[in-house]
């Protein structure tokens, strides 16, 4: 039997297992509502995209990395395309915000273009995404991986979050991988559990890819190669499937002053008339507030808008945000790189200087040696969580669906919440093309059993975020959660793994006069 008939084989079983319909990819989703009680869950029968089509446009898109069609892609690109259409939207709106980035850094190594999709895998383009393992930033690094890259981190600046730096970095990472393994797809496996795991795979399997060592491969890995393809694939297609990014995301203009000392960005941002909100997101690495005393000429980036008229009161300003006075000499201003990004100009992040804390640069080359012991940080670093599942296992389980009947009173905003979904999956799952409800509509509602790392690093720090850990505040019965203090944590990113948790209040139930921590150390997180 061939490959491709056995593929086409394991897509047949797999429709049957889940209970998908095959429809046209340009199709729009179909639920039908029945007269059952919202409070009883069936099993949903999910559209697919049309196996051919898919197997045309893979083809289509192949260049340097293979994207070879499979059952499990499939799968990958029917979760994404009907059970999580806001997930691929947002996805699309973020990436004007880091692609030029990526392309400019992948051509200068020399690296496939293609790789720049994996960072919506690893992070769903969320600069200060940190995981329940403490993986952080857009390429998660884990904290000692970060060191051994180069990436300064301490309870105030963490590199990891800086697009440009990790981005410079994971290049490296991925390109001394590929010249381990001489195949993209088990580069991007070891970049996923680390070498060794792969290398075991390989041994046990006795094959030398990706789809002969696939189940010998931890599950987390498993998923990854593939929902790799599947987001390629649907960041070209999406707006084929009828998802289409709303509210896009770019660069903010920006130039620079060199910080030396205590700083407080609140203040600054206060006196200087820039939203504190647009002083964070230009700044990702800077992890709080604020920066300490012991800061070197850190370039802080800020908007182009209100530049000239910091320029203007610019001792005014630095004083408001220093304990004393800044002297002049200490504050030098300087305009920000401009790159160019094909036949674009942007205003790049920053320049490609090394630490201006510690004057490191990052080293041209990584021995084998150096790649293992920053893949051992990296292997099995993720844990199963209950309400963190891995994307394999929530993918290949059946949803449930309930039908809801529109209350007076009701609106979308209202049900969604109530229900803990998303409003524009709503509307897509009941071919809603208005926000304009009838009491007594019948609505379709897609229940999944758990949410996927993915979607919580997709919404972490987010304003859903918050309106979430408000409603389990209020619902649920306390019982306290502990943290285990690692190696190389800091409270700025044990706070970033659990919802709603600040350091102040991290402090607080943990009697902290300090920000001191020990490995060991058992803290109350919630």
């Amino acid at each position: 039997m061939t490959l491709l008939n056995r593929s086409l084989l394991m897509v047949g079983v797999l429709s049957v297992a889940l209970g998908l319909t095959s429809i046209s990819a340009q199709a729009t989703t179909t639920f039908q509502a029945d007269s059952l009680s919202p409070k009883k869950d069936t099993i949903a029968v999910v559209p697919t995209v049309r196996d051919s089509l898919l197997m045309e446009r893979l083809a289509k898109l192949q260049k340097t990395i293979p994207l070879p069609y499979h059952s499990v892609v499939q799968s990958y690109v029917d979760y994404f395309v009907f059970r999580k259409p806001s997930y691929t939207r947002t996805m699309l709106e973020r990436m004007p915000l880091f692609f030029p980035l990526y392309e400019k850094m992948l051509a200068q190594y020399d690296l496939p273009d293609e790789l720049k999709f994996l960072s919506i895998v690893e992070s769903a383009l969320n600069p200060r995404a940190v995981s329940h393992a403490g993986a952080g930033g857009l390429w998660q690094f884990m904290p000692g991986t970060g060191r051994d890259m180069r990436l300064y981190q301490d309870d105030y600046v963490d590199e990891r979050m800086d697009p440009v730096k990790a981005t410079e970095a994971a290049c490296k990472y991925l390109r001394d991988l590929y010249n381990i393994f001489g195949d993209w797809h088990m580069a991007l496996a070891a970049y996923n559990s680390g070498p060794g795991t792969v290398k075991r795979a390989m041994r046990r399997s006795g094959g030398d890819s990706f789809w002969t060592i696939y189940n010998h491969l931890p599950k987390e890995t498993r998923a990854y190669v593939p929902q790799f393809i599947a987001i390629t694939y649907l960041m070209h297609y999406a707006n084929d499937h009828g998802i289409f990014g709303e509210k896009f995301e770019y660069p903010i203009p920006n130039d620079t002053i060199q910080i030396s000392g205590y700083f407080n960005l609140e203040s600054f941002a206060k006196h200087s008339n820039i939203p504190l909100a647009n002083l964070q997101k230009l700044n990702p690495a800077v992890t709080t507030t604020i920066l300490p005393e012991y800061t070197q000429r850190y370039p802080l980036r800020v908007p182009r808008e209100q530049f000239a008229y910091f320029s203007s009161r610019r001792r005014a300003i630095m004083d408001s945000a220093s304990r004393l006075p800044v002297a002049m000499p200490h504050v030098l201003l300087a305009h920000a790189e401009a790159i160019q990004y094909g036949t674009d100009s942007m205003t790049n992040w920053a320049s490609l200087g090394g630490n201006p804390l510690a004057g490191m640069r990052l080293g041209d080359e990584l021995d084998e040696a150096k790649v293992a012991k920053v893949a051992a940080q990296l292997t099995d670093a993720e844990p199963v969580n209950a309400s963190d599942e891995d994307l394999e296992t929530v993918v290949l389980r059946k949803p449930k669906k309930q039908t809801y009947t529109v209350q007076r009173g009701d609106n979308l905003i209202s049900i969604a919440n109530r229900h803990h979904v998303e409003v524009y999956d709503l509307k897509r799952w009941n071919h809603l093309r208005s926000s304009t409800l009838q009491r007594g509509q019948r609505l379709v509602i897609l229940k999944e059993v758990a949410e996927t790392r993915a979607e919580r690093l997709a919404d972490q720090g987010t304003e859903k975020a918050r309106r979430k850990a408000e409603v389990t505040a209020k619902t649920k019965r306390y019982k306290p959660r502990y943290h285990r203090v690692q190696n190389g944590d800091t409270l700025w990113n044990i706070v970033q793994r659990y919802d709603g948790l600040t350091i102040d209040r991290l402090k607080k139930m943990n009697n902290m006069r300090s920000n001191a921590l020990r490995p060991g150390q058992k803290l109350i997180v919630g």
